[in-house]
Parts: structure tokens; sequence; C-alpha cells
């Protein structure tokens, strides 16, 4: 089985789990779905030769574990150091960054308290992995995380109805 091949495989496991995250309502069931999809994409994207991506995944699986604990705005931070030196470590040019701004805003994501706040910000995460995946050229990590967002919003609405998400979000930036 070629590298490519393979690689689809992991991404097939990782959207049963990424489409299980979100039907969740308690913000631990989501990010521990999330920590083993990262594991998995983060071998995805190695075997795609995507070292950045692979990286910036590890490090997610990680984060996501650690806000099962804690919420401290100290690993915050130093989970966005910690991806900037992986993205400078391992930068090949525009993916890099690309795959950077969408860890550093799932990042974000990641360690906030409610899981409202979190679907909304991953939303936007995931919007900027999508394309870097289409750049990529990995067809099932496209519709992993076309997927993905359709499951967020799907959880959301469920658990939060159809008001609009626009003032939650608002007084998180500007408090």
């Amino acid at each position: 089985m070629s590298a490519f091949a393979l690689s689809q495989w992991l991404i097939a496991i990782a959207i049963l789990s990424d489409l299980i995250s979100f039907q969740f309502k308690q913000k631990t069931k989501i990010v521990g779905c999330l920590c083993f999809s990262g594991i998995v994409i983060s071998g995805h994207f190695a075997l795609l030769g995507q070292w950045t991506a692979a990286l910036l995944m590890l490090l997610a699986a990680l984060r996501y574990f650690i806000t099962i604990f804690s919420h401290s705005k100290q690993l915050l931070l130093l989970f966005l150091s910690l991806n900037t030196i992986a993205m400078l470590l391992t930068f090949s040019g525009g993916l890099s960054l690309l795959c950077f701004a969408a860890s550093a805003i799932q990042t974000i994501a990641a360690f906030c308290q409610h899981d409202r706040q979190l679907r909304q910000i991953m939303l936007i995460g995931t919007i900027v992995w999508l394309f870097n995946n289409i750049l990529v050229g990995s067809p099932g990590a496209v519709i992993m995380e076309l997927l993905f967002i359709g499951s967020n919003l799907i959880g959301y609405f469920r658990h939060y109805g159809f008001a609009l998400p626009y003032k939650s979000l608002r007084s998180m930036i500007f408090k």
C-alpha cells in the first residue's frame, strides 16, 4: 500500500472520531476525541511529507489532552510559543504558514472554558485547515474538514439552537 493510500485510511479513522466529538455537550469529551484525532491526523501528514502539519497536529493532541485539566492562560501562551517553534523548525513555505494559522486559532479555541466558544472559534480554524488540505491535495482530509464543520454546526444547533453566536463571540474577543 502506498504512503498516500495509507494516509487516506488514517484520515478515515480520524473522520469517525471527529464526527463523534462535537455531538457531545461536555467539553472534556469533545477534546478527548480531538486528542485521538490529532494523533491520527499527525500520522496522515507525516505520510504526505507535510512536516509542519504533522508536528502541529502532535502538539494539538497534547494541547487537547492538557485542556481537559487546565485552561490556564500561561499554558495557552506556551502552546502558541510551541506552535511558533514547530513552524520555524519545519518551515517549508506558504503551507507552513497556513498550518500555523489554523493551529494557532484552534489553540485559542481549545483553551476556551466553555464548549460554545470552543465550537465557534474551532469553526474558523477548521476552515483554515480546509484550505491547507485542498492545497496539500488530500481528498480524505478535505472531506474530513467538511464533515468536521458540518458536525460542529449540527452539534452547536442541537445544544444552542439557532441563536446567532455573534454576541458571545464578540464579548469573548473584546473582554
